[in-house]
């Protein structure tokens, strides 16, 4: 273990060394030099992170950023060995679903008094309740992407079934009959299924849905404690699937296992009618959509709480180290006023927490689906796990194989609560000592 973490930090520090201008930040010249570590992999979302980094530094000549390229492939662990390292960037991209150990580890700043009360006051309190842990701000989220249905138009106007709008959308008793009208796999014959459910990790689409059937699963008592209780409501979207896949034979269960970019092959050759995705695939589908096909984006199903869903948005934080907090947190400002935002929304085929920059009408048109996401934004909560300590050890140890074999069919409801409820408060209890 003590090599392999030796080795990890070597990397870190070839990672952020080629950026480094010194150790306080500060430049030969007597400026100051702010290390950003973007995520953007996405060729458009780089070009408009690279471009407003230019355009902060043609402005601000006395504070330079320049651009570290991070990857979402191995952020935490790199993240981690920097901190520790004392080599992290100054501003730092990341997903609030990732910051719990590093806020209450010290390695973030709380950016309570750091921002601008113009940027506090333009993203909602839902979204500040993802980066809050303990009394402290840890993080800015700026874009967020609901889960929605990605549907083959022709199928379902041929169909003849309704179409679902964010006034007016399915329950999930209603989706799960309209699934199975439109396509039953195998028992039909044709190897046509009404949806794909690309579940290769399951967890936490599965919990984020449950939001709309009132699913909360974890509960924090009076004591701070957060216990698992598995009620009736957490039970609507895995037995949804699970039926979908092992009773109504509506839903393929070769594509389980699979990835939302594996499914999409299948969906444009007409193998499936819907696929639920999350808000940016669009962009690959418009790629890599064959000349002629229609497709349309159409919101979750609704349970009891309406189309609540869980996120865990992208964030922006300042290294607790970082010797010069304040210009950090003026660059995330200037990241995030409404046109800007705007940009990296477009950038990133996802949609902005701000409500200025959810004003804005080029997130507004019919094309692509962005208005249905505009309409959802709303309705986007924080995910039911954003702060439970323990939280990746319960999800790879234990829910992870539980839902997996759960939807193939291989276990039941009842053992399916036992394990995520006995086995999963376990896990917990050691981390809440």
């Amino acid at each position: 273990m003590r090599t392999k973490r030796l080795v990890a930090m070597v990397v870190a520090l070839l990672l952020t060394g080629s950026a480094c201008t010194g150790g306080d930040g500060d430049s030969q010249d007597g400026g100051i030099t702010l290390r950003f570590q973007s995520l953007a992999w996405q060729e458009e979302s780089i070009d408009v992170n690279k471009e407003l980094v230019k355009e902060w530094n043609a402005a601000h000549p006395d504070v330079k950023v320049e651009y570290v390229q991070g990857s979402w492939d191995s952020v935490h662990d790199q993240l981690l060995t920097s901190f520790e390292g004392g080599e992290a960037p100054d501003i730092i991209h990341d997903a609030s679903d990732d910051l719990a150990d590093f806020a209450y580890g010290g390695y973030l700043a709380d950016l309570r008094d750091l921002l601008p009360e113009r940027l506090k006051s333009d993203i909602p309190q839902r979204s500040w309740e993802t980066v809050t842990f303990g009394d402290g701000v840890y993080g800015v989220p700026f874009l967020q992407e609901p889960r929605v249905l990605i549907a083959n138009a022709e199928w379902l106007r041929e169909s003849g079934v309704r179409i679902p709008t964010p006034e007016k959308p399915w329950s999930w008793d209603e989706f799960r009959a309209i699934t199975d009208e439109l396509g039953g796999g195998d028992e039909d014959g044709d190897g046509k299924y009404g949806v794909a459910w690309p579940l290769k990790e399951p967890v936490s689409a599965t919990l984020n849905l449950s939001l709309s059937t009132g699913g909360q699963l974890f509960h924090r008592g009076s004591d701070g404690k957060v216990r698992i209780r598995f009620g009736a409501g957490d039970e609507v979207v895995p037995r949804t699937i699970h039926d979908q896949v092992n009773t109504d034979g509506s839903a393929s269960s070769s594509t389980l296992g699979s990835g939302g970019s594996d499914t999409l092959p299948g969906f444009f050759g007409g193998k499936y009618a819907m696929v639920p995705l999350g808000f940016s695939f669009r962009q690959q589908i418009v790629q890599q959509a064959p000349k002629g096909f229609e497709w349309q984006v159409l919101p979750a199903p609704a349970g009891a709480d309406g189309l609540t869903q869980g996120v865990s948005p992208q964030t922006l934080s300042v290294a607790e180290d970082s010797p010069h907090k304040e210009e950090a947190a003026a660059f995330i400002d200037f990241l995030l006023q409404p046109r800007n935002m705007v940009r990296l929304a477009l950038g990133d085929w996802m949609l902005p927490t701000g409500t200025g920059a959810l004003r804005d009408p080029a997130l507004r048109v019919e094309e692509d689906g962005w208005a249905i996401g505009t309409a959802l934004a709303r309705y986007l909560r924080s995910a039911p796990a954003q702060s439970v300590r323990g939280y990746p050890e319960w999800k790879d140890k234990v829910a992870t194989p539980a839902f997996q074999e759960y939807y193939s069919g291989a276990i039941g409801l009842g053992e399916l609560r036992e394990r995520l409820v006995g086995d999963g408060n376990l896990v917990l209890a050691r981390y809440q000592r």
